[in-house]
Protein backbone atom coordinates (compact mmCIF):
# COMPACT_ATOMS: atom_id res chain seq x y z
CA UNK A 1 0.00 0.00 0.00
CA UNK A 2 1.32 3.44 -0.93
CA UNK A 3 1.46 6.03 1.79
CA UNK A 4 -0.25 9.40 1.46
CA UNK A 5 2.12 10.92 4.00
CA UNK A 6 5.49 9.97 5.46
CA UNK A 7 7.07 11.67 8.46
CA UNK A 8 10.85 11.28 8.79
CA UNK A 9 12.34 11.82 12.23
CA UNK A 10 15.28 10.84 14.41
CA UNK A 11 13.13 11.16 17.54
CA UNK A 12 9.95 9.06 17.23
CA UNK A 13 8.54 7.87 20.58
CA UNK A 14 5.93 5.23 19.90
CA UNK A 15 4.46 4.95 23.47
CA UNK A 16 3.51 1.32 22.99
CA UNK A 17 1.95 -0.25 26.05
CA UNK A 18 4.44 -2.94 27.00
CA UNK A 19 7.75 -2.15 25.32
CA UNK A 20 7.91 1.50 24.19
CA UNK A 21 10.59 2.36 21.67
CA UNK A 22 12.50 5.44 20.66
CA UNK A 23 13.16 5.23 16.92
CA UNK A 24 16.22 7.39 16.22
CA UNK A 25 16.35 7.06 12.43
CA UNK A 26 12.85 6.28 11.37
CA UNK A 27 9.66 7.13 9.61
CA UNK A 28 5.91 6.91 10.05
CA UNK A 29 3.90 5.98 6.96
CA UNK A 30 0.24 7.05 6.82
CA UNK A 31 -2.52 6.08 4.40
CA UNK A 32 -5.88 7.78 4.85
CA UNK A 33 -6.46 8.22 8.56
CA UNK A 34 -4.30 5.27 9.65
CA UNK A 35 -0.68 4.52 10.38
CA UNK A 36 0.44 1.73 8.05
CA UNK A 37 4.06 1.41 9.13
CA UNK A 38 6.54 2.55 11.74
CA UNK A 39 9.92 1.86 10.21
CA UNK A 40 13.62 2.45 10.68
CA UNK A 41 16.16 3.56 8.08
CA UNK A 42 15.29 4.16 4.44
CA UNK A 43 11.67 4.22 3.28
CA UNK A 44 10.72 1.35 0.97
CA UNK A 45 9.66 2.22 -2.57
CA UNK A 46 6.68 -0.08 -1.96
CA UNK A 47 5.08 2.52 0.29
CA UNK A 48 6.57 5.79 -1.02
CA UNK A 49 5.15 6.84 -4.40
CA UNK A 50 5.39 9.93 -6.52
CA UNK A 51 2.36 11.47 -4.80
CA UNK A 52 3.45 10.68 -1.26
CA UNK A 53 3.97 13.82 0.81
CA UNK A 54 7.10 13.87 2.96
CA UNK A 55 7.46 15.82 6.20
CA UNK A 56 11.06 16.14 7.35
CA UNK A 57 10.95 16.25 11.15
CA UNK A 58 14.57 15.36 11.77
CA UNK A 59 15.85 17.20 14.82
CA UNK A 60 12.33 17.22 16.26
CA UNK A 61 10.40 14.83 18.49
CA UNK A 62 7.32 12.98 17.21
CA UNK A 63 4.80 11.61 19.71
CA UNK A 64 1.23 10.28 19.58
CA UNK A 65 -1.49 12.90 19.75
CA UNK A 66 -2.17 13.89 23.35
CA UNK A 67 -5.37 12.60 24.95
CA UNK A 68 -7.14 14.65 27.62
CA UNK A 69 -9.13 12.07 29.56
CA UNK A 70 -11.02 14.48 31.84
CA UNK A 71 -12.51 17.80 30.69
CA UNK A 72 -15.67 19.80 31.30
CA UNK A 73 -15.72 21.27 27.81
CA UNK A 74 -19.20 22.74 27.47
CA UNK A 75 -20.23 25.42 29.94
CA UNK A 76 -21.39 29.01 30.15
CA UNK A 77 -19.37 31.90 31.51
CA UNK A 78 -16.31 31.88 33.74
CA UNK A 79 -15.59 32.19 37.47
CA UNK A 80 -12.64 34.53 37.85
CA UNK A 81 -14.51 36.31 40.67
CA UNK A 82 -13.89 33.27 42.87
CA UNK A 83 -10.13 33.75 42.68
CA UNK A 84 -10.19 36.34 45.47
CA UNK A 85 -12.22 33.96 47.65
CA UNK A 86 -9.65 31.21 47.13
CA UNK A 87 -6.79 33.59 47.92
CA UNK A 88 -8.57 34.52 51.15
CA UNK A 89 -8.66 30.87 52.19
CA UNK A 90 -12.20 29.83 51.28
CA UNK A 91 -12.33 26.16 50.30
CA UNK A 92 -13.94 24.67 47.22
CA UNK A 93 -16.75 23.09 49.25
CA UNK A 94 -17.37 26.33 51.18
CA UNK A 95 -17.77 28.25 47.91
CA UNK A 96 -20.18 25.58 46.68
CA UNK A 97 -22.28 25.80 49.88
CA UNK A 98 -22.66 29.56 49.29
CA UNK A 99 -24.13 28.97 45.83
CA UNK A 100 -20.88 29.53 43.95
CA UNK A 101 -18.71 26.98 42.26
CA UNK A 102 -20.58 24.51 40.11
CA UNK A 103 -23.94 26.11 40.89
CA UNK A 104 -22.76 29.48 39.59
CA UNK A 105 -21.74 27.88 36.30
CA UNK A 106 -25.04 25.97 36.19
CA UNK A 107 -26.96 29.25 36.24
CA UNK A 108 -24.80 30.69 33.44
CA UNK A 109 -25.04 27.51 31.37
CA UNK A 110 -28.81 27.37 31.66
CA UNK A 111 -29.00 30.99 30.47
CA UNK A 112 -26.66 30.49 27.53
CA UNK A 113 -28.00 29.63 24.10
CA UNK A 114 -26.92 26.57 22.14
CA UNK A 115 -24.92 28.84 19.85
CA UNK A 116 -23.20 30.66 22.71
CA UNK A 117 -22.15 27.39 24.33
CA UNK A 118 -20.88 26.05 21.04
CA UNK A 119 -18.85 29.15 20.28
CA UNK A 120 -17.16 29.07 23.69
CA UNK A 121 -16.41 25.34 23.45
CA UNK A 122 -15.05 25.75 19.91
CA UNK A 123 -12.59 28.35 21.19
CA UNK A 124 -11.41 25.92 23.87
CA UNK A 125 -11.02 23.10 21.36
CA UNK A 126 -8.87 25.30 19.14
CA UNK A 127 -6.56 26.00 22.07
CA UNK A 128 -6.36 22.32 22.92
CA UNK A 129 -5.47 21.40 19.34
CA UNK A 130 -2.79 24.09 19.06
CA UNK A 131 -1.17 22.64 22.17
CA UNK A 132 -1.15 19.07 20.83
CA UNK A 133 -4.39 17.51 22.11
CA UNK A 134 -6.17 15.37 19.51
CA UNK A 135 -8.78 13.51 21.61
CA UNK A 136 -10.73 14.58 24.69
CA UNK A 137 -13.35 13.24 27.04
CA UNK A 138 -16.04 15.91 27.59
CA UNK A 139 -18.40 15.83 30.54
CA UNK A 140 -21.76 17.48 30.88
CA UNK A 141 -22.80 18.45 34.40
CA UNK A 142 -23.42 22.19 34.19
CA UNK A 143 -27.10 21.86 33.36
CA UNK A 144 -28.42 19.60 36.11
CA UNK A 145 -31.80 19.47 34.40
CA UNK A 146 -33.06 17.56 31.40
CA UNK A 147 -33.08 20.36 28.84
CA UNK A 148 -29.67 21.88 29.62
CA UNK A 149 -27.86 18.56 29.98
CA UNK A 150 -29.20 17.57 26.57
CA UNK A 151 -28.21 20.96 25.15
CA UNK A 152 -24.63 20.56 26.37
CA UNK A 153 -24.31 17.00 25.09
CA UNK A 154 -25.74 18.02 21.72
CA UNK A 155 -23.14 20.79 21.48
CA UNK A 156 -20.41 18.24 22.16
CA UNK A 157 -21.81 15.90 19.51
CA UNK A 158 -21.96 18.66 16.89
CA UNK A 159 -18.40 19.75 17.64
CA UNK A 160 -17.22 16.16 17.40
CA UNK A 161 -18.57 16.12 13.84
CA UNK A 162 -17.17 19.53 12.92
CA UNK A 163 -13.85 19.93 14.78
CA UNK A 164 -10.67 17.91 14.18
CA UNK A 165 -10.50 16.86 17.84
CA UNK A 166 -12.38 13.66 18.67
CA UNK A 167 -14.80 14.26 21.55
CA UNK A 168 -15.88 11.35 23.77
CA UNK A 169 -19.02 12.39 25.69
CA UNK A 170 -19.78 11.67 29.35
CA UNK A 171 -23.03 12.36 31.19
CA UNK A 172 -22.26 13.97 34.57
CA UNK A 173 -25.68 14.98 35.82
CA UNK A 174 -24.47 13.86 39.25
CA UNK A 175 -22.09 16.82 39.49
CA UNK A 176 -24.00 18.70 42.20
CA UNK A 177 -27.51 18.94 43.64
CA UNK A 178 -29.32 21.78 41.81
CA UNK A 179 -30.94 24.48 43.90
CA UNK A 180 -34.46 23.37 43.02
CA UNK A 181 -33.73 19.96 44.60
CA UNK A 182 -31.73 21.24 47.60
CA UNK A 183 -34.41 19.99 49.99
CA UNK A 184 -34.98 16.78 48.07
CA UNK A 185 -31.68 15.29 46.81
CA UNK A 186 -33.23 11.86 46.45
CA UNK A 187 -35.79 13.39 44.12
CA UNK A 188 -32.97 14.63 41.92
CA UNK A 189 -31.39 11.19 41.85
CA UNK A 190 -34.74 9.67 40.82
CA UNK A 191 -35.13 12.30 38.09
CA UNK A 192 -31.72 11.44 36.67
CA UNK A 193 -32.40 7.72 36.71
CA UNK A 194 -35.97 7.87 35.43
CA UNK A 195 -35.86 10.79 32.98
CA UNK A 196 -32.44 12.09 32.00
CA UNK A 197 -30.28 8.99 31.78
CA UNK A 198 -32.74 6.99 29.62
CA UNK A 199 -32.99 9.92 27.20
CA UNK A 200 -29.23 10.41 27.03
CA UNK A 201 -28.43 6.75 26.39
CA UNK A 202 -31.44 6.29 24.11
CA UNK A 203 -30.32 9.16 21.87
CA UNK A 204 -26.64 8.13 22.07
CA UNK A 205 -25.62 11.47 23.52
CA UNK A 206 -23.06 9.99 25.91
CA UNK A 207 -20.92 6.87 26.07
CA UNK A 208 -19.90 7.22 29.72
CA UNK A 209 -21.59 8.38 32.89
CA UNK A 210 -19.79 9.90 35.87
CA UNK A 211 -20.63 10.72 39.50
CA UNK A 212 -19.02 13.28 41.80
CA UNK A 213 -18.75 11.17 44.94
CA UNK A 214 -17.72 13.64 47.63
CA UNK A 215 -18.76 14.86 51.07
CA UNK A 216 -21.67 17.27 50.72
CA UNK A 217 -22.34 16.21 47.12
CA UNK A 218 -23.15 12.54 46.36
CA UNK A 219 -22.52 9.89 48.99
CA UNK A 220 -21.05 6.47 48.14
CA UNK A 221 -24.55 5.02 48.48
CA UNK A 222 -25.91 7.61 46.04
CA UNK A 223 -23.03 6.96 43.66
CA UNK A 224 -23.57 3.19 43.76
CA UNK A 225 -27.28 3.60 43.01
CA UNK A 226 -26.57 5.88 40.06
CA UNK A 227 -23.73 3.73 38.71
CA UNK A 228 -25.75 0.55 38.95
CA UNK A 229 -28.62 2.18 37.08
CA UNK A 230 -26.27 3.59 34.47
CA UNK A 231 -24.50 0.27 33.95
CA UNK A 232 -27.85 -1.47 33.48
CA UNK A 233 -28.79 1.11 30.82
CA UNK A 234 -25.54 0.58 28.91
CA UNK A 235 -23.31 3.42 30.10
CA UNK A 236 -19.62 2.80 30.72
CA UNK A 237 -18.69 4.06 34.17
CA UNK A 238 -16.41 6.76 35.57
CA UNK A 239 -16.27 8.33 39.02
CA UNK A 240 -14.86 11.47 40.66
CA UNK A 241 -13.43 9.63 43.66
CA UNK A 242 -11.78 10.65 46.93
CA UNK A 243 -10.84 14.12 45.73
CA UNK A 244 -11.04 15.97 49.05
CA UNK A 245 -12.42 13.53 51.64
CA UNK A 246 -11.76 9.79 51.74
CA UNK A 247 -15.15 8.14 51.12
CA UNK A 248 -13.92 4.84 49.68
CA UNK A 249 -14.60 6.08 46.18
CA UNK A 250 -11.64 4.10 44.86
CA UNK A 251 -13.10 0.93 46.37
CA UNK A 252 -16.43 1.73 44.73
CA UNK A 253 -14.75 2.25 41.37
CA UNK A 254 -13.23 -1.22 41.62
CA UNK A 255 -16.48 -2.78 42.79
CA UNK A 256 -18.40 -1.26 39.88
CA UNK A 257 -15.68 -2.09 37.32
CA UNK A 258 -15.40 1.56 36.29
CA UNK A 259 -13.16 2.41 33.36
CA UNK A 260 -11.52 5.14 35.43
CA UNK A 261 -11.51 6.76 38.85
CA UNK A 262 -10.43 10.40 38.79
CA UNK A 263 -8.74 12.76 41.31
CA UNK A 264 -7.88 10.26 44.11
CA UNK A 265 -5.99 12.67 46.41
CA UNK A 266 -7.60 11.07 49.46
CA UNK A 267 -7.81 7.49 48.19
CA UNK A 268 -6.96 4.75 50.68
CA UNK A 269 -4.29 2.11 50.16
CA UNK A 270 -7.01 -0.55 50.12
CA UNK A 271 -8.89 1.40 47.46
CA UNK A 272 -5.84 1.73 45.26
CA UNK A 273 -5.11 -1.99 45.65
CA UNK A 274 -8.69 -2.80 44.66
CA UNK A 275 -8.46 -0.53 41.60
CA UNK A 276 -5.25 -2.24 40.55
CA UNK A 277 -6.82 -5.69 40.83
CA UNK A 278 -9.92 -4.56 38.93
CA UNK A 279 -7.93 -2.87 36.16
CA UNK A 280 -9.38 0.60 36.81
CA UNK A 281 -7.28 3.43 35.37
CA UNK A 282 -6.36 6.26 37.75
CA UNK A 283 -6.83 9.68 36.13
CA UNK A 284 -4.85 12.27 38.06
CA UNK A 285 -5.45 16.01 37.76
CA UNK A 286 -2.47 17.98 39.09
CA UNK A 287 -3.80 21.24 37.65
CA UNK A 288 -6.74 21.11 40.05
CA UNK A 289 -4.50 20.59 43.09
CA UNK A 290 -2.38 23.52 41.95
CA UNK A 291 -5.29 25.86 41.21
CA UNK A 292 -7.13 25.09 44.45
CA UNK A 293 -3.86 25.61 46.37
CA UNK A 294 -4.39 22.34 48.23
CA UNK A 295 -0.71 21.98 49.05
CA UNK A 296 -0.74 18.35 48.01
CA UNK A 297 -1.18 16.16 44.95
CA UNK A 298 -2.47 12.66 44.37
CA UNK A 299 0.28 10.19 45.27
CA UNK A 300 1.20 9.14 41.76
CA UNK A 301 4.46 7.55 42.88
CA UNK A 302 2.59 5.21 45.25
CA UNK A 303 0.06 4.30 42.55
CA UNK A 304 2.73 3.47 40.00
CA UNK A 305 4.59 1.39 42.59
CA UNK A 306 1.40 -0.61 43.14
CA UNK A 307 1.14 -1.28 39.41
CA UNK A 308 -1.81 1.06 38.76
CA UNK A 309 -2.19 2.47 35.28
CA UNK A 310 -1.89 6.25 35.77
CA UNK A 311 -3.28 8.74 33.26
CA UNK A 312 -2.96 12.52 33.48
CA UNK A 313 -5.58 15.04 32.38
CA UNK A 314 -6.36 18.73 32.54
CA UNK A 315 -9.76 18.77 34.32
CA UNK A 316 -10.41 21.82 32.13
CA UNK A 317 -13.37 23.64 33.68
CA UNK A 318 -14.29 27.24 34.60
CA UNK A 319 -13.73 26.99 38.34
CA UNK A 320 -11.03 24.59 39.49
CA UNK A 321 -8.67 24.31 36.50
CA UNK A 322 -9.34 26.84 33.74
CA UNK A 323 -6.65 25.76 31.26
CA UNK A 324 -6.86 23.86 27.99
CA UNK A 325 -3.10 23.35 27.82
CA UNK A 326 -1.86 19.83 28.59
CA UNK A 327 1.74 21.04 28.37
CA UNK A 328 1.06 23.17 31.46
CA UNK A 329 -0.28 20.07 33.21
CA UNK A 330 2.96 18.25 32.32
CA UNK A 331 4.92 20.83 34.33
CA UNK A 332 2.72 20.29 37.39
CA UNK A 333 2.90 16.51 37.03
CA UNK A 334 6.70 16.71 37.01
CA UNK A 335 7.35 19.24 39.76
CA UNK A 336 4.24 18.57 41.86
CA UNK A 337 4.00 14.79 41.57
CA UNK A 338 7.67 14.04 40.82
CA UNK A 339 6.78 12.06 37.71
CA UNK A 340 9.47 11.45 35.11
CA UNK A 341 9.13 12.78 31.56
CA UNK A 342 8.53 9.22 30.35
CA UNK A 343 5.75 8.65 32.91
CA UNK A 344 4.14 11.94 31.97
CA UNK A 345 4.13 11.14 28.27
CA UNK A 346 2.69 7.69 28.92
CA UNK A 347 0.03 9.28 31.15
CA UNK A 348 -1.19 11.53 28.33
CA UNK A 349 -1.01 8.97 25.53
CA UNK A 350 -1.48 5.22 25.97
CA UNK A 351 -2.66 5.34 29.60
CA UNK A 352 -5.09 8.13 28.78
CA UNK A 353 -6.35 6.02 25.87
CA UNK A 354 -7.23 3.29 28.37
CA UNK A 355 -9.06 5.87 30.50
CA UNK A 356 -11.42 6.59 27.61
CA UNK A 357 -11.58 2.97 26.41
CA UNK A 358 -9.74 3.73 23.15
CA UNK A 359 -6.40 1.95 23.63
CA UNK A 360 -6.97 -0.17 20.52
CA UNK A 361 -7.39 2.97 18.39
CA UNK A 362 -5.17 5.75 19.73
CA UNK A 363 -2.43 6.50 22.24
CA UNK A 364 0.58 4.98 20.48
CA UNK A 365 2.33 4.99 17.12
CA UNK A 366 1.57 1.55 15.73
CA UNK A 367 0.36 0.16 12.42
CA UNK A 368 -3.42 0.08 12.30
CA UNK A 369 -3.97 2.89 14.79
CA UNK A 370 -5.28 6.34 13.97
CA UNK A 371 -2.71 8.71 12.53
CA UNK A 372 -2.87 11.20 15.41
CA UNK A 373 0.61 12.66 15.80
CA UNK A 374 2.36 15.70 17.25
CA UNK A 375 5.70 17.05 16.01
CA UNK A 376 7.48 19.08 18.67
CA UNK A 377 10.15 21.75 18.32
CA UNK A 378 12.44 19.95 20.75
CA UNK A 379 15.61 17.87 20.37
CA UNK A 380 14.31 15.21 22.78
CA UNK A 381 11.30 14.54 25.00
CA UNK A 382 12.99 15.53 28.27
CA UNK A 383 13.55 18.99 26.81
CA UNK A 384 9.78 19.51 26.51
CA UNK A 385 9.37 19.05 30.28
CA UNK A 386 12.60 20.88 31.13
CA UNK A 387 11.80 24.00 29.07
CA UNK A 388 8.42 24.84 30.53
CA UNK A 389 5.93 27.63 29.93
CA UNK A 390 5.99 27.68 26.13
CA UNK A 391 4.13 25.79 23.41
CA UNK A 392 6.52 23.28 21.85
CA UNK A 393 4.11 22.20 19.10
CA UNK A 394 5.32 22.55 15.53
CA UNK A 395 2.74 20.42 13.70
CA UNK A 396 -0.29 18.32 14.56
CA UNK A 397 -1.52 15.50 12.32
CA UNK A 398 -5.08 14.45 13.11
CA UNK A 399 -6.54 11.37 11.40
CA UNK A 400 -3.79 11.64 8.78
CA UNK A 401 -4.43 15.32 8.02
CA UNK A 402 -2.24 18.32 8.87
CA UNK A 403 -4.31 20.55 11.16
CA UNK A 404 -1.66 22.63 12.94
CA UNK A 405 1.50 24.02 11.34
CA UNK A 406 4.08 26.33 12.91
CA UNK A 407 1.93 26.28 16.03
CA UNK A 408 -1.13 27.67 14.18
CA UNK A 409 -4.38 26.15 12.96
CA UNK A 410 -4.28 25.20 9.30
Amino acid sequence: MLADLIIRSDGIIDCRDNSPLMVTDGYIAIAGDRIIELGKGDVSSQICGSRTEIIDARGKVVIPGLIDAHTHLVHGGSREKELALKLNGMSYLEILKQGGGILDTVAKTRQASHGELKKQAQKSLDQMLIHGTTTIEAKSGYGLDLDTEIKCLQVARELNDEHPIDIIPTYLGAHAIPKEFSANPQGYIRMMIEEVMPYVIGHRLAEFMDVFCEEGVFSPEDARELMEAGRDMGFKLKIHADEIVSLKGAELAAEMQAISADHLLAASADGLNAMCQAGVTAVLLPGTSFYLMLGRYADARKMIAKGLRVALASDYNPGTCPTENLQAIMTLACFGMQLSPEEILKGMTINAAYAVDRAAEIGSIEAGKKADLVILNAPNWDYVIYHFGINHVDKVIKSGRLVVEDGRLV
